[in-house]
């Protein structure tokens, strides 16, 4: 029988196999739940593997998409150029299609006014009645008495009802109905004058004038007209008056050359782009970033009539020597001819890809001349709204263009400060001055035609004499030169500028002062 002396203590060997039996399985769950990461990861890689060869497969399904793509372009490309021949051909024959229909138009204006001539002498001979010449000026009587149109008017209005009269007793024609109906909805519509008037300030671009000297143009008075940038300027037609538009809403009248003024006009909403007077001098017509076109009566000293139909900021505005129709430009592509006495848009212009930026009418002629942000000049009859010609040649923004007063020539700007004339008869560049790299945002021709200044960012004037190719520089501007123009004796050049001053440039004048 054992004692517990015998016994002693239980040896420590059955502990630790205790020990590692709960380690081993610690171990075996820890190797099952290994195995089942593996064969997750396995399941996962697999997975994976398939997905990128799915991709492969399909990168190279659309690499041979995009080489057979490749390939139809070029046939594409080859096939263009096979007709782009043709295309030019054809782009030729309808330029040259639109200027014959443009000069066809002119002579069918041109017999219509014969013929009526004709009738009307005819029927007097018939009635036994004496025959009276009319003497004709140069020109377009302007003056309108009160309640009552302009002879030029007149006498278009009843060569219209004429015409209805004889449409109405002749046989059914679709287009001849149109017009009737058009006349009957707006009997107030003003008629476009036929392209016969001689212009009279042509004897003022034949007189001969001395070319200028280097420096001859001085800086002669400084006015401070406006707080903020004056973007246009507008001379009167027949007084020492000038007209600034402003980036304040305001334009202001101002007597020449002591800068009083004499009328300011309120009631644009934003900046003022353009401004010109009635050939009258009695009315003034405004553009502005506000989107409307405004017309002023000096008299009545106020506005009395608001052009809308615009939807982005218009940026110039010119009157028709007739004085019965407007031209607006605006940003929304778009140019408009608006009838100041059934107070309508008549026309609207599209053509251009990008903003117009000036518009202006080829004086006593019914021919608009637009410049604009797709890098081209248009030729538009107003009489039709359609687009006659196009000049290709200006690599940046086209910002100005305008006539001459010959008529045959156009002088265009664009935002590299490049600048170009060209000749109307050929339609092709004479001329191209590089006087950048500043933008140059307006260009004007003397009445002679001999003398052409541009108006640039860089602050400076250029004054470029065309016989003797001599390029002069004026300075005079705090800042950006925007507008400039030339009196009617060329006697004085006008600019208008950023820092809200107006400088007059006079040949030989004393140094400046500052009022």
């Amino acid at each position: 029988m054992f004692t517990a002396k015998d016994i002693g203590l239980v040896p420590t060997v059955y502990t630790r196999n205790q020990q590692l039996e709960a380690d081993n399985m610690r171990l075996r769950k820890d190797l099952e739940n290994y195995k089942l990461a593996a064969n997750k990861a396995k399941e996962a890689f697999l997975k994976m593997q398939k997905e990128c060869d799915f991709h492969r497969m399909h990168h190279k399904r659309v690499v041979q998409e995009k080489n057979k793509l490749i390939c139809d372009i070029k046939r594409l490309k080859a096939h263009y150029a096979s007709y782009e021949p043709v295309l030019k051909e054809l782009t030729e024959k309808y330029q040259t299609t639109l200027r014959q229909k443009m000069l066809t138009s002119l002579e069918r204006d041109r017999a219509v006014g014969q013929v009526t001539g004709l009738q009307a002498t005819l029927q007097n001979l018939e009635s036994g009645c004496a025959i009276q010449i009319p003497v004709t000026k140069a020109g377009h009587d302007c003056r309108r008495k009160k309640g009552l149109e302009g002879p030029t008017q007149k006498a278009l209005q009843e060569v219209k009802q004429q015409k209805i009269l004889d449409a109405e007793s002749s046989s059914y024609d679709p287009v001849k109905d149109a017009e009737k109906e058009i006349g009957k909805r707006y009997p107030k519509d003003s008629e476009f004058p036929v392209d016969t008037q001689v212009n009279p300030y042509l004897v003022h671009a034949t007189e001969y004038i001395q070319p200028l000297k280097s420096g001859e143009y001085k800086l002669s008075n400084i006015l401070k007209v406006h707080d903020l940038a004056v973007n246009c300027l507008a001379l009167h037609p027949r007084k020492d008056i000038v007209v600034t538009g402003s980036n304040d809403h305001l334009w202001k009248m101002w007597a020449l050359p002591d800068g009083n003024v004499i009328m300011t006009g309120e009631g644009h909403t934003d900046w003022l782009s353009g401004c010109c007077f009635h050939p009258s001098g009695s009315q003034l017509v405004t553009s502005s970033g506000d989107t409307t076109v405004r017309i002023w009566d000096c008299l009545k000293l106020g506005c009395i009539l608001t052009l809308e139909g615009h939807a982005h900021p218009v940026w110039d505005c010119s009157w028709h020597s007739c004085g019965d129709f407007v031209a607006s430009a605006s940003m929304d592509n778009t140019s408009k001819i608006w009838d100041v006495n059934s107070e309508r848009c008549r026309y609207t212009m599209c053509g251009h890809k990008d903003s117009v930026n000036s518009i202006e009418f080829l004086p006593f002629s019914s021919t608009v001349l637009t410049s604009s942000a797709d890098k081209t000049l248009s030729l538009w009859d107003a009489r039709t709204g359609l687009r006659v010609y196009t000049f290709y040649g200006h690599l940046h923004s086209c910002n100005h263009a305008m006539f001459n007063m010959k008529g045959d020539t156009i002088a265009s700007c664009d935002s590299s400060g490049m600048m170009k004339l060209w000749d109307i008869r050929k339609s092709v560049p004479i001329l191209s001055v590089d006087a950048g790299p500043h933008p140059a945002n307006q260009v004007v021709f003397d009445h002679s035609g001999r003398i052409v200044a541009l108006a640039s960012s860089d602050g400076s004037l250029k004054v470029l004499q065309l016989e003797s190719g001599l390029l002069s520089s004026l300075r005079g501007h705090g800042g950006e030169v925007h507008s400039v123009i030339f009196d009617p004796r060329d006697e004085q050049l006008i600019s208008g500028g950023a820092d809200g001053t107006v400088c007059l440039w006079t040949r030989g004048a004393a140094a400046p002062c500052l009022t």
